[in-house]
Formats: structure tokens, sequence, C-alpha cells
């Protein structure tokens, strides 16, 4: 399995997927693009199995690793290696991107030091149809072996369709997490590919449901994790707090997760005056995280598309959210609505509508007794359609008849 990180944190449904893959007796062998950058991860991750290999990051510090190992190969392969090569340059010349360099000398390194020699490898899958694919695409060719990747969100809307649909096309088959990114990617493709959509799952026993207590008094508990990125709609939340506040509701807003844009969030809950009701965590490992949505009265996640077209799929914290019991409220956005259905599994609004956003939270705080059926509801989804064990099923019988060919 090739990843652009491992672990991360933020990508704790990876780590997962393996455990679990392991669980069913598929042996597992990881190949991370990036060293962990990170300082702790989830308690889970330790009972990993798998052997962990990470590829040179970077070409210029480790020039002579990929040089000495891509000598080796061509001197290996031939024709096989040279027509690869000679591929990626058209492309990276064509595209003026040259980091598909980067990405061949990277396949071509992982090939000779890791996968030409191990009989043991007879499937590449990679996860994140950009950078990760495109290292397993040169990878596939360079050894004969079938591959297949799992595309999640930026990496769906932020791709070169060209590129994409070429991964697509060659690939023995393609796993997306929404049934929205399974549209996207089977309009790209131009030989029917076998795209198939699963759910990212958690662990239904981890999440167990314990519904939020009705507040006895105030201040409200709001809640928001994920990464502080434009995409989460910071800007948007940040302005439908400033409206609670004005409004005399008395409220803490707590934060977990971290990312480029904290400087501006912190700015913005300074300018709106919000600071002494606001506790920004950071990153935080889940045994942590969930006594966070149990103490909470509403999940909050306002997402949208950014300017660079990025957007979330089905954002696993409002899936962990309604396992527990605890009343999401978000936005019409990308594959958000198969998860909360307004009025019935939680409360969404337009994107980018802070004065809406503001009525849907006062309505879970003031009124909680409105929301105890869809707090209900939301729980018999995610049973039905995010535990994470019958998903990682799906995609392991995938792997194994992919095997049989």
């Amino acid at each position: 399995m090739i990843l652009k990180g491992f672990t991360r944190i933020s990508e704790s449904f990876i780590s997962t997927e393996i455990l679990l893959l392991e669980s069913f007796g598929t042996p597992v062998e990881i190949y991370s693009l990036r060293q962990p950058r990170e300082q702790f991860s989830h308690a889970h991750v330790k009972r990993i199995k798998a052997p962990v290999t990470y590829l040179p990051e970077y070409v210029l510090p480790n020039w002579v690793s990929l040089l000495r190992s891509n000598a080796a190969l061509w001197r290996r392969l031939g024709g096989r290696y040279a027509r690869s090569l000679f591929g990626a340059l058209g492309r990276a010349t064509a595209r003026r991107k040259f980091a598909t360099i980067r990405h061949f000398l990277q396949a071509a390194h992982l090939t000779e030091t890791r996968l030409a020699d191990n009989p043991s490898v007879v499937h590449l899958h990679a996860h994140f149809c950009h950078t990760p694919t495109s290292v397993t695409f040169f990878a596939s060719e360079l050894t004969g072996l079938p591959f297949s990747f799992t595309a999640h969100a930026k990496d769906i809307y932020t791709s070169d369709p060209e590129q994409l649909r070429r991964k697509i096309d060659k690939a023995a088959f393609v796993v997306t997490c929404t049934q929205y990114n399974a549209r996207r990617l089977g309009s790209l493709s131009s030989n029917g590919a076998s795209i198939h959509t699963i759910y990212h799952g958690i662990d239904l026993d981890f999440f167990s449901f314990a519904p939020s207590p009705s507040p006895l008094s105030q201040p409200f508990r709001i809640l928001t994790i994920g990464r502080l990125v434009p995409k989460k709609g910071y800007d948007v939340l940040l302005a439908a707090l400033r409206l609670l506040d004005a409004a005399g509701m008395d409220f803490e807003w707590t934060q977990i997760g971290d990312g480029e844009i904290e400087n501006e969030v912190r700015e913005m809950v300074k300018d709106f005056g919000l600071g002494p009701r606001t506790r920004m965590l950071g990153t935080l490992p889940r045994e942590e995280v969930i006594d966070h949505y149990r103490r909470a009265h509403c999940f909050a996640l306002p997402c949208k598309v950014a300017e660079n077209g990025d957007r979330d799929g089905i954002p696993n914290v409002l899936v962990e959210s309604m396992a527990v019991g605890l009343p999401v409220v978000s936005t019409r956005v990308s594959a958000i609505p198969e998860l909360v259905e307004d009025g019935v599994t939680g409360s969404l609004v337009a994107p980018e509508d802070p004065e809406a956003l503001a009525r849907a939270i006062t309505d879970v705080l003031l009124h909680p007794e409105n929301h105890r059926e869809s707090v209900l509801r939301a729980r018999v989804k995610v049973e039905e359609d995010f535990d994470n064990r019958r998903n990682t099923a799906h995609l392991n019988a995938l792997f194994q008849k992919a095997l049989r060919r």
C-alpha cells in the first residue's frame, strides 16, 4: 500500500483500514512517501503489523540513492525502464509539472529496492489519486503488477482531469468514499472503469451511542473538529458565532485540529471578540477527542468549496458525531447530504450563509427536544452505512477478486 504519509492523525481511516485488512488475513506492506510529521499517533496504530518503508521524499537531498537505484533498475529492466522514463519526461514537459519526474524516480527506487525481488507483493494499492497514485502508476509500469487506488476529496477535484483519466483507465479498480465522487470519476473514464463506492467507516464500538445530555444551564458547548484549511468554512462559522454572541447566547466554542490557516482563524477570533468563548486545542488523539464529543451539545462544521476547488467528501468527524449521539449542523456541499439529511439525521444549511448557520445552531441548542428523534435516526444511518469492519470487508473482497484474475 502506497501512502503519502504514515502515520497521519487526520487519516486515521487509513490506519484503521490496514488493521482490519490484517485481521481478515490479508498481508500488507506500507510504502510511505514522507516521514511522520506529528509527535504522536492514535493508539490503534501500534497494533499494525505491516512493515513500513519510507521512500526518499525529495530529489536533491537524496540524489545519490535515487541515482544509484534508478541506474540499477535500468540495467535490470532495459527497455521497459527507458519507455516508462521517456513517457514520464514527455508528460512532465508537456504539462510543465516536473514533480512527475520525482514521482517516477520514487517509483523506480521503490521497484529496485523493495519490489523487484519481493514475490510476496502481488498487487499495488494507493490512497489518494494525486501523488501516491502517480508513484503507484509508474511502479506498476515498471513491475507489471496490477494496481488500484482509493480517491478521496481534494485529490479528485484539484487533479488534472486528463492525468486522472489515465490513472482510472489503467487501474484494475478504483475505490472512492462517496457516490458524489464516484459520479465525477465515472464521468472521466473512457473505458467504463470499475469504480466502487465504499464509505469511510468508523469503529462503532469505540464511538458508542451515548446521546449528549440536554444542557441544564449555559454556557452551551459547541464543538468543531477539523483541519484548519479553507474548505472547512471557519470564516463562516466564526461569523455565525459572532451573531450568537451579539444575540446574547452564552456558549463556549472548542476547536480541535491544526492547519495552514491557524493564524487567520485566531485573528478572526480576536477581531470578533470571541476570545473568551474560544478554546483551540490543536491536534489530539482520538482517545481524548471522544471526551469532547461526549461533553458537547452541538457539532458544527460548515464545509464549503475552496477557491482552488478543494472540498470535503464526507468528513469523518460528522460520522463520529452522529455515532455518539451528538446533533450535527453542516452544509449542503459535496457528499455531505449522503450522510446528513436535513431534519431527519441532522441539520443542513446552504454553504457560506452565517445567518442560516446561526439559526440552525440556535435551534439545536435551545430546542433539543426537537432533535431527539433525528439523533436516534443518525445512529441508525451510521450503523447501516459506516461500519468500518463491513466496509473494509468490501474492499478486501475487491483485492481478493483482483488477485484471482
